[in-house]
């Protein structure tokens, strides 16, 4: 939901700068599985220097043995409770809230999580207590209004219910107000107030999924099919094939009914807590965000979004292993489950275990055979894999599922067109790039494979060059970009035009050796050959594929030979052999 303003219930500055932007762990963590201190001070110091490798499990682990030694100390408690919630396992952080709370009753994260637990044991009376006591009750937040709001609706009054949700009046969560507010009457078997509040959620909102969501599938249930699909209808035109979308209009078109979002307060309560955390992955308050979603998923373990969402600040975070185990614990069932496992796929190969993600999407395609984004991301893959010849399989696959190609398919014509090219089938590459530039006129990407590609071949060359020109028109800060031009200058001898582009270059990346090595080779060839060699040497020394070592290495001993004669534009000489050459997408 869109709640860019709503305050989240503060979390204690000294927890903020223990944990900021610390991620949520897959795995509940076990000390088994940790190197213990024997001392209270050294595992409090691998907890702080856990901390600030933003591993929240081991910190979890080691302010909780910390605290063994020391079992009244109130920060280790606040930061051993914090941690705790953080690494996911939520029912040993119930028991350090219980203790944070009687030694200090004004602790709002703490009183949160005991209303969580006591939502999770169907104690409403006992969670509407929490969320009112110390300062949550002092704030009146809007976590705590919901909340309480939904325990409410756990004892059947619809009237409080109502009445605690109505207390959020800022304008800027009017929609989350009044979203919640049809959920509740709808949970509790009024369909008039819930429709009333649907439509206010609506006319304010009509971009947001759940929203949209929920509010079809209320249709749906209450005789308005055709109100559900022209719901499902709008949003589709903001967003096609959305999964959720195509899975409610398929149930709609064979007569299955569809369930609404929330039917218990306790799921409801979940959709609170899911919302605030997703508000606040928007605010940048990662912290905060992590523990709504952690205690979303606590209420409701299949809330597919609270997974997703969970996984996806991971990914952000570059905690590649934490977030392929959160997009795989999506339920199979779920509408989201395809995308959350081509998710997984891709940060295996962010993670260099590339032959994982590939084992990974054999299995996607198999279960989704008629889906081209699935083709699309096995090819990916496989090109990844340096796989060429199945990367252009599976693009082909995908291709043929398309009923008919748009502009945003121009993407797998490019790579497919890679895939070729890297296999040698030249005539294809070149159809599909061109394929590619037909859907989408002036795609910088396919500008510079194409241009750049008839420079090295020696063909087209005054086109070549103005798609180069016009690439790095569209994109002047991509560094790969610049180098294409810069180097298909050197090859027609061009050497103070591409000098010029490649100094650009190095600038915009500067630590890439394919890079610093092309502008070696053009300081060469305008006698600048102290500074050629300077620049070889960062090609060395900054991991350059190994087939490219043994000719940089004899480039910095022996120099470049004498240059071939130079190639004039619309000449069809062949260009000189050269290095590899910087080729985006690849």
């Amino acid at each position: 939901m869109p709640l860019t303003q709503a305050p989240l219930i503060p979390v204690r500055a000294a927890l903020l700068a223990c944990f900021l932007a610390s991620p949520a762990l897959a795995a509940i963590p076990d000390a088994a599985d940790y190197q213990l201190a024997n001392t209270e001070a050294g595992n409090y110091l691998a907890a702080i220097i856990a901390s600030s490798d933003r591993d929240a499990g081991a910190a979890s682990v080691y302010f909780r043995e910390a605290l063994r030694e020391d079992p009244r100390n109130l920060d280790l408690i606040e930061r051993a409770f914090a941690a705790t919630l953080v690494s996911g396992d939520v029912e040993d952080a119930y028991g350090l809230a219980d203790r944070l709370a009687a030694r200090d009753s004004t602790n709002s994260l703490a009183r949160l999580a005991l209303a969580v637990r006591a939502f999770s044991n169907g104690q409403y009376a006992g969670a509407r207590a929490q969320l009112t006591a110390g300062d949550a009750g002092k704030a009146r937040d809007v976590t705590s209004l919901l909340l309480t709001g939904w325990a409410y609706a756990g004892a059947g009054d619809l009237r409080r219910a109502l009445a605690s949700v109505d207390k959020i009046s800022d304008p800027s969560v009017a929609v989350f107000r009044d979203y919640h507010a049809a959920l509740i009457a709808d949970a509790l078997g009024d369909p008039v107030e819930a429709l009333r509040r649907f439509k206010l959620a609506y006319a304010r909102d009509s971009q947001t999924l759940r929203l949209s969501d929920a509010y079809a599938r209320f249709l749906a249930r209450h005789n308005d099919v055709a109100g559900a699909r022209k719901v499902y209808a709008d949003f589709s035109a903001r967003s096609p094939d959305h999964p959720v979308v195509k899975a409610a209009l398929a149930a709609l078109d064979a007569g299955k009914p569809i369930a609404p979002i929330v039917s218990t307060p306790r799921q409801g309560a979940a959709e609170a807590l899911y919302g605030l955390g997703s508000a606040g992955t928007r605010q940048g308050d990662e912290l905060a965000s992590l523990i709504y979603l952690r205690l979303a998923l606590a209420l409701r373990p299949d809330h597919e979004f609270a997974a997703i969402s969970v996984a996806n600040l991971l990914s952000d975070m570059k905690r590649g292993n934490e977030a392929i185990s959160a997009y795989l614990a999506v339920p199979k069932t779920s509408p989201l489950a395809e995308s959350a496992e081509i998710q997984a796929a891709i940060e295996y190969d962010g993670l260099a275990q590339t032959a994982k993600g590939v084992d990974l999407m054999k299995q996607v395609v198999a279960d989704y055979p008629a889906d081209p984004e699935a083709w699309s991301a096995y090819g990916t893959l496989q090109r990844s894999a340096k796989d060429f010849a199945g990367a252009a399989k599976s693009y082909d696959h995908a291709i043929s599922l398309l009923p008919k190609p748009d502009k945003a398919h121009w993407v797998l014509y490019y790579f497919r067109g890679i895939a070729y090219e890297r296999i040698h089938q030249w005539p294809k590459a070149e159809a599909d790039f061109k394929e590619a530039l037909k859907l989408y006129p002036d795609q910088p990407l396919v500008l510079n494979y194409l241009g750049y590609s008839w420079v090295d071949k020696g063909e087209n060359l005054d086109e070549a060059l103005r798609m180069l020109q016009r690439a790095v028109d569209l994109k002047p800060t991509d560094g790969y970009i610049v180098d294409s031009l810069g180097w298909a200058n050197y090859k027609l001898g061009h050497y103070e035009e591409a000098t010029r582009d490649l100094e650009r270059a190095v600038d915009l990346k500067p630590i890439d050796p394919v890079v610093n090595d092309h502008l070696g080779d053009a300081y060469w060839r305008v006698g600048r050959k102290t500074e050629a060699h300077f620049q070889w040497n960062h090609a060395r020394d900054f991991g350059p594929e190994p087939e490219d070592l043994p000719k940089i290495l004899l480039k910095i001993k022996d120099g470049l030979a004498p240059p071939p004669p130079a190639v004039a534009p619309g000449a069809a000489a062949k260009a000189a052999p050269s290095p590899e050459p910087t080729k985006t997408g690849g």
